[in-house]
């Protein structure tokens, strides 16, 4: 009897501490990780959907919002402070039909509204027109863009203060303009 008791309470011990360690290790173990990954300087990287952009000189990969996929994909990439984020998607419809769904996504956090008039931008390479406008939020201020690169979407966002939005404005402009499609049309 005492051994079928002790036999019964090592096992009890056992699972206990087995539930312990998933419930108290793998979150530890998880917060010890790093969400962050440096880039190569001047590397295209792979968004997604046929998407490369180089990223500005620097900058992080949030891996925990990053997922490359065959037909899209979104990365996110940390310039200092400031949330820098290109998404690439299916989409039907023109460029100002892109913009619009770009507008309301921004607009629909709360707090966030489009400001200003929308711009004509373009890639390095002439590849791909697009179109450009800006919008603020409490304490932060950002850019957008959208391109399409046939029956894709490609929207670039970009937070931060307004004066790290001012500093890092050229980095992220020139990383912009890299955006390139394979197979656009």
């Amino acid at each position: 009897m005492w051994r079928r008791l002790l036999r019964n309470g090592l096992g009890s011990g056992a699972i206990v501490l087995v539930l312990g360690l998933l419930a108290f290790g793998l979150p530890a173990l998880d917060r010890s990780l790093d969400s962050t990954q440096a880039l190569p300087d001047d590397v295209p990287y792979h968004v997604g959907g046929g998407v490369t952009v180089i990223p500005p000189p620097g900058a992080l990969l949030d891996v925990t919002k990053t997922r490359p996929s065959d037909d899209r994909g979104t990365v996110l990439f940390l310039v200092g402070p400031i949330r820098y984020a290109v998404v690439v998607q299916p989409f039907d419809g023109g460029l100002p039909d892109a913009a619009d769904k770009l507008r309301r996504k921004i607009a629909a956090n709360r707090g966030y509204q489009v400001v200003g008039r929308e711009a004509s931008i373009a890639t390095a390479d002439g590849q791909l027109l697009g179109l450009a406008g800006g919008y603020s939020a409490p304490g932060r201020g950002g850019r957008y863009a959208v391109f399409l690169a046939g029956e894709r979407s490609i929207e670039v966002t970009v937070s931060g203060t307004d004066p790290q939005l001012s500093a890092a404005r050229a980095v992220i402009d020139t990383s912009t303009r890299s955006i390139t499609v394979r197979g656009a049309e």
